[in-house]
């Protein structure tokens, strides 16, 4: 078996498990929809906001009524009663059977705002984990979509190896029948065989890529493993190319870190007025019924059933609260103070990530006229070299040079249209609306 066939068997051997794999095409759209139904992540955090919701559902529980029953039967044994010193002991048959139901109810109508309080902390909670449910969503697309342009980069970069390992196969050709005319050595067929060997491995190394790449996308959009196929049309897909003012303001309003940072400083502020609830009284009606039997408090006791109730207000205050409770509150006013600071420094970091997103974005537009540029440049070099080539003016060296400035030019152009779709992405990443 000759050089040539043990290289086509190589190529074929290596593409077999890609190719046999099921392809699937997906759009970007399609990305997005298929994280947020499969995405393990995001499962997660969907959990998360339920749990948070039954904390709701248990802080409004705290403004029903306390009820206390209880029910008990007794053996009573007799009554023996005797003086101090233990002595002229007399005793007294007791009804052996004793009985006692007691019912009781209590409603606060006021705790100083405590229960309001703890409820408001409970839906705030819960607008936290909703919070987080978005801001998983935003960076789970983001991750997902980072690993599909990164898919759709290889494949590209797999198109410019196969064409310059069949340029290559070529020139090998070319040269054998040089050689065997004798107008070739030995040597020169080793030189581009080498490169051959050194074409092949990184054919080879890409398509492990891929297969990584692949294996991890498949894993975030929760799918059975398939070979993804990326859009290719997303590369001449148009952006608004909004002012950096813009980003700046969907990053206030709409960012997942300033949404968290402001519901902090409300459940701050909520964990100031819960604390100062502890100094305030708190007011409850309360009401009793008790049903019991035998009479035990004369003697011989009576072997009758008693039932008492009633119904009141209840007050009752914690004094050492005077004392105690405002080192909590000025804690607890030191913690507002600390979630207004801390939602200033992120106000400050999204300005700062978004004023480098944008211009980082710019600047990929500037990047692909530049790859234009290269682009037409190589192109009419690859004419000129071919043209020479066809009248024998050139070496199929020549030829091979041309080709790969050319294949090279146009992978890098294709690699800056994906560079603009990522940074624009990544703008909607930083503003929370990806």
């Amino acid at each position: 078996m000759n050089f040539r066939s043990v290289m086509l068997l190589m190529v074929v051997v290596g593409v077999m498990p890609v190719r046999a794999q099921e392809k699937r095409a997906m759009t970007v759209k399609e990305l997005f929809e298929l994280v947020e139904t499969g995405s393990k992540t995001l499962q997660e955090s969907k959990t998360s906001v339920d749990f948070a919701q039954k904390g709701v559902e248990a802080a409004r529980a705290q403004r029903l009524p306390d009820v206390n029953a209880s029910l008990s039967a007794s053996y009573n044994g007799n009554v023996v009663i005797m003086d101090r010193d233990f002595t002229n002991a007399q005793g007294f048959s007791s009804p052996h059977f004793g009985n006692s139901f007691a019912l009781e109810a209590q409603q606060v109508v006021y705790a100083g705002g405590a229960v309001n309080a703890g409820i408001r902390i409970a839906g705030l909670q819960r607008d936290m984990a909703v919070s987080g449910q978005r801001a998983t969503l935003n960076a789970q697309r983001f991750m997902a979509l980072g690993q599909y342009l990164d898919l759709f980069k290889i494949q590209n970069r797999l198109k410019v190896y196969e064409q310059n390992i069949a340029l290559t196969r070529r020139l090998i050709d070319d040269i054998h029948a040089k050689q065997e005319q004798g107008m070739a050595l030995k040597n020169d067929v080793t030189r581009y065989e080498l490169q051959m060997e050194t074409l092949m491995l990184g054919l080879r190394k890409l398509q492990d890529q891929q297969a990584i790449l692949n294996h991890q996308l498949c894993n975030t959009l929760g799918i059975n493993e398939v070979s993804i196929v990326p859009d290719s049309t997303i590369v001449s897909q148009a952006f608004a190319k909004d002012n950096q003012q813009y980003w700046q303001q969907a990053a206030l309003t709409s960012s997942p870190q300033m949404e968290h940072s402001e519901l902090s400083t409300k459940m701050a502020e909520q964990q100031l007025k819960l604390a100062k609830s502890e100094l305030l009284p708190k007011v409850a009606v309360v009401a009793a019924d008790n049903f019991s039997g035998p009479f035990t408090y004369d003697i011989p006791p009576i072997d009758k059933n008693i039932n008492y109730w009633y119904v009141g207000v209840g007050v009752r205050y914690n004094l050492s609260s005077l004392f105690k409770q405002n080192k909590k509150v000025r804690q607890a006013k030191t913690g507002v103070l600390r979630s207004q600071q801390q939602q200033k420094v992120v106000a400050e970091s999204l300005d700062n990530q978004v004023q480098q997103a944008w211009t980082l974005w710019q600047q990929t537009y500037s990047d692909l006229d530049t790859q234009k540029k290269s682009v037409q440049l190589a192109r009419q070099n690859y004419e000129v070299v071919n043209e020479r080539y066809l009248n024998q003016l050139a070496l199929i060296t020549d030829m091979l040079d041309a080709s790969n400035i050319r294949l090279n030019a146009e992978l890098q152009e294709v690699d800056a249209r994906i560079n603009i779709v990522y940074a624009y992405y990544k703008m909607k990443f930083i503003a929370g609306n990806l």
